[in-house]
């Protein structure tokens, strides 16, 4: 049997055929698990989800999220389910996804509804099968009259009867529900302080519920990718990363459908009061909730206030973060050993890239300027998140810092990566070239070649 391409393999093949890749991908989740452990995630989906029967294979990704110590709010719909109970009961009404008005018979199907999908849900987590991915998990799912609920009133003169909206979260009795080790479920539904019930959209009780539990994430579970044109052209690419700005501007565009529009705008509306992060995820795709989360690209849509993208000064915090980039190199042979000492000593001359706090790049400096030149070195970026530019990124940066010391020149020295300097404009040159000190200090064992390019 011959063996797969190693760089096309999904992370489901990998532990058959690539153990060594399964390690790799396991150790680059460990930052996201040491970051998330303890934090709060309130996550929504629609009644759709489990009209298309997903809900037994997202069950076990929440687990695990569960398990790794993620604290878990679930917020479910149920438009496609009661809309099926009003047309078997002969009513000539249905549900859209904004807010209309709700009779007494349209609530009693969203009880029914909310009802049949919560014992689901519950009966889901209950699994515990040998051999499956449930098997020990003993998850406890925890749901109440946790949502205090107010009714919409008439508007425009139309009364929405039993429709409402929230007032209020209870988040001390969640918050300790959360603090026993237990999800919390909520329905589309809110109670009155005088006993009544009144409907609720799942995407505003998603939101609210976020921002009441200082949530770091709200995560929409959608049935499609939000999707945006690239560069005017007829392609169309999903939206990775959004501003909450640029967001905001996508829907003033009104080029989204309904469904769309709704999911983006309770996301921009979260981050502007105060959630961290909200995404927009594709349920079809199997496993999409941790790939988005677990992952440096994701596979949705993740609205911020700003780009997470972060180029900056490092500091004394970053040393070991940008030790475990070098340190590959110098095994190999690319870079020349440095050390923990050496680096700490020099970490102002660093730059690195950041990414929702990983790092995952990074570039230093050092001055010659009583020559004019400035050294570029250790310009890494890690293997699996190569190919968006960020290592023009660095060498941009490099050469605006040289400019702003005075240089006029930028040099390196490398012996494996001289074409990628040649395309980016540096020009060979030779020992004799390099400032006074650098030359008196070369190691001719390593035969580096060197490159230099004019500011």
């Amino acid at each position: 049997m011959s063996q797969p391409d190693l760089d096309t393999l999904s992370a489901l093949d990998a532990p058959e055929y690539a153990p060594a890749q399964f390690v790799r991908w396991f150790r680059e989740v460990a930052p996201y698990v040491h970051r998330f452990r303890g934090k709060t995630f309130v996550i929504g989906f629609g009644g759709e989800l489990i009209r298309d029967e997903v809900l037994n294979t997202l069950i076990p990704d929440l687990s695990l999220m569960s398990a790794l110590g993620i604290k878990l709010v679930l917020v479910h719909g149920s438009r496609p389910q009661v809309n099926e109970q009003l047309s078997l009961k002969g009513y000539d009404l249905s549900f859209g996804h904004r807010h209309e008005p709700t009779s007494a018979a349209a609530l009693e199907c969203v009880k029914e509804a909310a009802g049949e999908i919560r014992l689901d849900i519950e009966a889901a987590f209950s699994q515990g099968l040998p051999n499956t991915p449930m098997s020990h998990a003993q998850i406890r799912v925890i749901s109440g009259n946790f949502v205090t609920a107010r009714p919409m009133g008439v508007i425009n003169g139309v009364d929405f009867m039993h429709a409402g909206a929230v007032r209020k979260i209870d988040t001390n009795s969640i918050l300790r529900s959360l603090e026993q080790e237990a999800i919390v479920l909520l329905s589309p539904l809110g109670f009155s302080p005088t006993g009544e019930a009144f409907t609720l959209s799942m995407e505003e009780l998603a939101l609210s519920t976020a921002v009441a539990l200082r949530a770091e994430k709200l995560i929409y579970l959608t049935p499609n990718a939000l999707t945006i044109n690239a560069n005017d052209t007829e392609r169309e690419d999903i939206a990775g990363e959004l501003a909450r700005l640029e967001a905001d501007k996508l829907l003033h565009a009104n080029t989204l459908d309904e469904d769309a529009a709704l999911f983006l705008e309770c996301a921009s509306q979260s981050v502007k009061r105060g959630v961290p992060r909200a995404h927009l995820v594709p349920y079809a795709l199997d496993g999409s909730v941790l790939l988005e989360i677990f992952t440096h690209d994701g596979v949705g849509t993740m609205v911020v206030e700003d780009k997470l993208d972060d180029l900056r000064p490092a500091t004394l915090d970053d040393v070991g973060a940008i030790l475990q980039l070098i340190e590959p190199l110098e095994a190999d042979g690319t870079l020349v050993p440095r050390g923990r000492a050496v680096v700490e000593r020099e970490v102002e001359r660093f730059t690195v890239l950041e990414h929702d706090g990983i790092i995952y790049g990074c570039v230093s400096i050092t001055p010659y300027l009583s020559e004019g030149m400035v050294e570029m070195a250790c310009l890494i970026v890690q293997s699996e998140w190569q190919g968006e530019g960020e290592g023009e990124l660095l060498l941009r940066n490099a050469e605006s810092r040289a400019r702003t010391l005075g240089a006029t020149r930028l040099f390196v020295l490398t012996t494996r990566t001289s074409h990628w300097f040649i395309k980016r404009g540096f020009v060979q040159g030779s020992v004799m070239d390099l400032p006074k000190e650098k030359r008196a200090h070369y190691n001719r064992a390593r035969n580096s070649l060197v490159f230099i390019k004019k500011l």
